[in-house]
């Protein structure tokens, strides 16, 4: 294939809509969301990995890469279980079990839980998304304990997302769980899909920073400037 005919492939390819495509790949299993959820068992993951293995030989082959090369051997089988079982694990495992406390004491503060980890990936290019999540809320009737905001946030991220959407997804999740009078959840984090294709030389240094605010906390102007600057440093 020369260059003009790749450009008119790829012309092609791009003018396809979501709508082009199917709803149940080529094993009768119905198709979702790349950041979705739909819980798996451990069998079934089992057998993702099997068939994925091969596709993934498939992919070392068609780039030429040697499976005599003693780095690449076993190439195939760690990149799909990687997938399944951890970077992509999201969109198969149940949501965390989560146990709310009821708010005895009527507290009416924000609490803020900073320093959540978020390690996930472009739906785009499927590279590395990196960073850190906070999370603010003024409790309603319940709380709940700080580290499963954290479980929350990694059942969410550990899916190909886009950032925007994965605020979206952890406060729709929080707000329907604890419905507190206020939430903010902040996500800031490096996207590898610009650093590692080296879109620009200071890419490296880029963060993107999203914000979602629910209750008083999207509506009352000074309590949302009491949360951003409490994790102005974060």
């Amino acid at each position: 294939m020369n260059k003009i005919e790749f450009e008119k492939y790829e012309n092609d390819y791009n003018s396809k809509s979501p709508k082009d495509f199917t709803d149940i790949n080529s094993l009768g299993f119905p198709l979702y969301d790349s950041n979705d959820n739909q819980p798996l068992s451990d069998e079934q993951r089992y057998d993702m990995i099997v068939s994925l293995e091969k596709k993934v030989a498939e992919m070392l082959d068609i780039l030429r890469i040697s499976r005599k090369d003693p780095n690449s051997t076993h190439t195939p089988l760690r990149v799909a279980k990687m997938l399944v079982n951890e970077l992509l694990i999201g969109r198969y495992e149940h949501p965390p079990k989560i146990t709310v406390f009821p708010n005895r004491k009527h507290v009416n503060n924000l609490i803020i839980s900073q320093g959540i980890e978020v390690m996930s990936m472009c739906s785009h290019h499927w590279q590395t998304i990196s960073g850190r999540c906070v999370i603010g809320y003024i409790p309603g009737d319940y709380v709940v304990g700080v580290s499963k905001l954290s479980r929350i946030v990694q059942w969410f991220a550990r899916r190909p997302q886009i950032q925007e959407e994965l605020g979206e997804q952890i406060a729709d999740y929080i707000q329907k769980m604890l419905k507190p009078k206020a939430l903010g959840v902040v996500i800031k984090a490096k996207h590898f899909c610009m650093i590692a294709r080296g879109v620009e030389e200071s890419e490296e240094e880029t963060e993107m920073i999203t914000s979602v605010m629910r209750g008083y906390m999207l509506n009352d102007q000074s309590l949302r400037n009491e949360f951003l600057n409490l994790i102005r440093n974060y």
